[in-house]
């Protein structure tokens, strides 16, 4: 009898398998019938005649956007633009946009692009392009409006959180093209390397770039990856950036809808930009994205790195571009980004190890001088003030004596010729403007308080190395 019912069991399990799979084949058969009955009537009814070409992308791309942000159809034209895109030239304004909330959000400006020039901000919301509302167009139709012929005008109307009225802002279209990787020295002792992008040259333009910078910095004791603003770019280029400061150990693994797809990024031995004893600080905020969030992550997760700034922007999702035969490509979400250690990064993002907000420095005024002991009266005197008073009461002494000679020697400087003195005066205006200029060169060396806390905290780790009997060599 139990035997029976195990094979009536299995029996029943064989029928009702088939049934569902085909139950399910047969919804979705009346579904793609309910898709083209509407397609038809929209075909036949609509008030104004329609392209089918335009009524089916618009449905592709309909029901791609409506899974997630980042997915969505790319017809020819915007597939080859993408192409150019990471190739590192592009035409536009020069911002990485998303859309949230119905409006168009900005992810971050590109350096040196008409959008950062303007002053375009991470976070801010465009609800107007040309006059004409963001909301109700799709992501590639808002972007699709932002584009146009080079040197031609676009008005964008945007919303930011810090300020009540909507800000309108004119800028002119270019063709942007990126040097993905700018660097510079910081005094005599540390690298600055800025990553703008994940281009397909970033990482050989780095080595490149740094090899040149080492040279002028024998005594190089510490690195600033400044990763502020970047929208991210080719996984790939995340890669192989985060090995050029690993020696081992895994980047970032990405994990798709089946468990056994799940891909581990690994950093390789040999091909390390700086000794393992230099410190690194890595700079991010709330424009620093994607591709920025897997390399801060994996320094991050090694201990190879000081994450410092505010958290990142958590766009923690791999989308895959799959050509179309002749119709463009799709892009579509197929997996998620996660740490070494296991993080995702998705809608949660980078916290740092050090938060530091973006803040402004100005020197204090002489108003603002604190007090100390040599301002109280009545204080006890240095042993070189004593002697200093000494020597001016003798000074005293002796200048009565001479005070005649000096009346006499006044009469004679009123017959100086005027252009002694005016070479005078020009020397005294120059020497105001040295003064104004270095005072002015202070304050701009000054602007980034991100970063001089980053040079802070390399040239602290650099004074307690030396110091320390218990640190490591």
């Amino acid at each position: 009898m139990r035997r029976s019912f195990k094979t009536l069991l299995l029996g029943t399990l064989v029928i009702v398998a088939p049934a569902i799979a085909y139950a399910e084949k047969s919804d979705t058969l009346e579904l793609l019938d309910l898709f083209g009955e509407v397609f038809d009537r929209v075909r036949t009814d609509y008030v104004e005649e329609v392209k089918d070409a335009d009524l089916v992308e618009a449905a592709i791309n309909g029901m791609l956007t409506s899974l997630d942000p980042h997915s969505g159809y790319m017809n020819e034209k915007a597939y080859k633009e993408m192409q150019v895109q990471t190739r590192g030239e592009f035409g536009g304004l020069g911002i990485e946009v998303t859309m949230e909330n119905g409006l168009v959000r900005v992810v971050s400006p590109i350096d040196d692009t008409p959008a950062a020039k303007a002053g375009i901000k991470p976070a801010d919301y465009i609800s107007y392009i040309n006059d004409e509302a963001v909301m109700g167009l799709t992501l590639a139709e808002a972007v699709e409006k932002m584009r146009g012929p080079v040197d031609s005008k676009v008005k964008l109307t945007i919303l930011r959180e810090d300020t009540t009225e909507p800000l309108e802002i004119t800028l002119n279209r270019a063709v942007i093209k990126i040097k993905s990787v700018k660097e510079h020295a910081e005094g005599d002792d540390i690298a600055y390397i800025r990553l703008t992008s994940f281009t397909e040259q970033t990482t050989d333009l780095m080595r490149d770039e740094f090899k040149d910078i080492k040279k002028s910095l024998p005594n190089l004791r510490g690195v600033v990856l400044d990763l502020r603003n970047n929208p991210g770019g080719l996984l790939e280029q995340a890669v192989s950036v985060s090995d050029a400061f690993l020696k081992e150990g895994e980047v970032v693994s990405t994990r798709e809808r089946d468990p056994n797809k799940t891909k581990r990024y690994n950093a390789h031995s040999g091909d390390e930009l700086v000794d393992e004893n230099i410190p690194i600080v890595v700079l991010v905020n709330n424009g620093s994205a994607s591709a920025s969030e897997i390399v801060a992550g994996a320094l991050q997760d090694h201990k190879r790195a000081i994450v410092l700034g505010t958290k990142s922007f958590g766009k923690g999702s791999v989308q895959t571009v799959i050509p179309l035969t002749d119709h463009g490509a799709i892009r579509l979400t197929t997996a998620r980004y996660y740490t070494p250690s296991g993080r995702t990064i998705q809608a949660k993002g980078i916290t740092p190890d050090i938060v530091v907000q973006q803040a402004k420095i100005e020197p204090l005024k002489d108003k603002d001088k604190l007090r100390s002991e040599a301002d109280l009266r009545k204080r006890l005197e240095t042993l070189e003030e004593k002697k200093a008073h000494l020597a001016k009461k003798d000074d005293k002494d002796k200048e009565k004596d001479k005070e005649k000679d000096k009346e006499d020697k006044a009469a004679d400087k009123t017959t100086e010729n005027p252009a002694d003195k005016s070479d005078k005066s020009d020397k005294d205006d120059k020497k105001k403007d040295a003064s104004k200029l270095k005072s002015s060169d202070e304050i701009a060396a000054g602007e980034d308080f991100q970063l001089q806390r980053a040079l802070d905290l390399l040239r602290a780790v650099n004074v307690y190395n030396q110091v320390s009997p218990t640190a490591e060599k």
